[in-house]
């Protein structure tokens, strides 16, 4: 079987392409590589692995020939990314999501399966399933949705289209991401002896390990039609839903310095709790990881130096920084091949 993972070299992509190809699938990685190629080095010498350099704005829709499987993860990957240039997200997160979707079914693919996300439902108080209204407050959460209703109109006899709304994902990844709720305290816990929290500390969050993610892509991927064909499914678990200060608290527990609270930013605006009550009884899924878990291995990794951080781990800071070199050069050919 084929897969063609969109975004394959980013956080999620570069941990589900070695899953994938462990359980024997040939796949093709269709990514811009703004943050290398050096995400998936472990398995670059894989001859079932292709790499193909483009932008599921405008790539060549014949690579989609043979296809079985499309994993769409290319998007800008977080509300503040998004909202650097709320147009740009707009045409990569929405319109070029869903021109991957309707290519796919042109093309013959068998099933096309969203990496969308839980911050669709932005602010609310109750606890939501797959059936509550959505509340999007940002551009990032906004294209989400919109790719999710339009995406879901394709599907049909002969084209699955499944839609997973991920809850906030943290844990090692070979293109490491400090930006990410976990994954920044524990960077902050390691560097300053301090956890930076967002106020007010009373946000709702629900949260998966990568590697738990990465695997429920795969179930739907290996699920029989009838279950995941024009479903959406939130993916996590209910046991973890957490406000945000009592989660640091808990991953100053988990690791060996003394907690100590660093406050930054105004109030935040998204707060949200999400029952994975579906994906749970219909898939049999279960994450693996817990924060605990997820935040003694980031730690290990940063004291070991097998993980640092740099610019290029912060999401926001490295667009921010090919933002300014794109503004710098005239030559359109070489603008393009920046953004």
């Amino acid at each position: 079987m084929q897969v063609l993972v969109t975004g394959g070299a980013g956080y999620i992509g570069s941990v589900l392409i070695p899953m994938l190809l462990d359980k024997g699938y040939e796949v093709k990685c269709l990514d811009r590589f703004f943050f290398g190629k050096e995400t998936l080095n472990d398995v670059i010498s894989n001859p079932n692995l292709e790499l193909i350099k483009d932008d599921i704005r405008w790539f060549n829709p014949k690579i989609l020939k043979d296809i079985d499987v499309v994993v769409d993860l290319a998007a800008l990957s977080n509300d503040p990314s998004g909202e650097l240039d709320p147009a740009k997200t707009f045409d990569i997160n929405y319109l070029g999501r869903v021109r991957v979707a309707k290519l796919s079914k042109e093309y013959g693919v068998k099933r096309y399966i969203l990496a969308s996300s839980c911050s669709v439902y932005g602010f609310q108080d109750v606890i939501l399933d797959e059936k509550s209204p959505t509340n999007p407050i940002t551009a990032y959460a906004k294209s989400n949705l919109m790719a999710e209703k339009d995406v879901l109109q394709f599907s049909g006899s002969s084209f699955t289209v499944t839609v997973l709304r991920q809850a906030t994902v943290y844990g090692l990844s070979p293109r490491m991401r400090f930006d990410l709720a976990i994954n920044g305290m524990v960077l902050g816990l390691f560097k300053n002896k301090k956890i930076p929290v967002m106020r007010n500390g009373e946000q709702w969050r629900p949260f998966i390990h990568v590697k738990d993610t990465s695997k429920a892509f795969l179930l739907v991927m290996e699920s029989s039609e009838d279950k995941v064909n024009g479903e959406t499914f939130n993916t996590g678990s209910n046991n973890q839903n957490y406000q945000i200060l009592p989660l640091a608290q808990i991953i100053g527990e988990a690791l060996p310095i003394t907690l100590k609270i660093e406050w930054y930013g105004s109030s935040d605006k998204r707060s949200y709790r999400v029952k994975f009550d579906k994906i749970n009884k219909t898939l049999g899924f279960k994450p693996d990881y817990t924060p605990k878990e997820g935040a003694l291995e980031i730690y290990e990794a940063l004291e070991s130096g097998r993980v640092t951080d740099s610019i290029k781990t912060k999401t926001v800071e490295w667009y921010k920084h090919l933002l300014n070199i794109y503004a710098t050069v005239k030559d359109v050919a070489i603008r393009d091949t920046i953004l």
